[in-house]
């Protein structure tokens, strides 16, 4: 029974992954790390054999564990590469900050010289 259970969970992993890059919730070279790890899921629950025979080539006491901690450590590099992400995305956020602030900068250096060539004008202008 649970190993239908596991396998339920994965498709339903699957199909939620799949869903949400159809809305545009979530991008394609995201959700393809997500869908490797609803596949495994999927594979774990209609062939636990496999697992079992892998962990005892690896002779893990317990196969089941071997699993657990690939498990593991796939989420654990998702996250990372999240946070890469994430940092990359908040560099280049640093940097349009900055060129905005320079831009502006110069946009009110501009007014400033325009409107003292406008003065200047209207006092040649009166003068003469």
């Amino acid at each position: 029974m649970a190993i239908l259970v596991i396998a339920v969970i994965g498709i339903s992993f699957a199909a939620s992954i799949i869903f949400l890059i159809r809305r545009d919730k979530l991008h394609v070279k995201h959700g393809l790390g997500w869908m490797l790890l609803a596949l495994s899921l999927v594979l774990s629950g209609f062939a636990p054999a496999i697992i079992d025979w892998v962990g005892s080539h690896l002779d893990i006491a317990y196969p089941p564990i071997f699993a657990i901690v690939v498990a593991l450590a796939g989420v654990g590099i998702k996250l990372l590469l999240i946070d890469i992400e994430q940092s990359r995305i908040e560099l280049r956020h640093h940097r349009m900050v900055q060129r905005l602030a320079i831009l502006e900068a110069e946009l009110l250096d501009i007014k400033h010289e325009r409107e003292k060539l406008i003065d200047s004008d209207d006092q040649d202008g009166g003068s003469k």
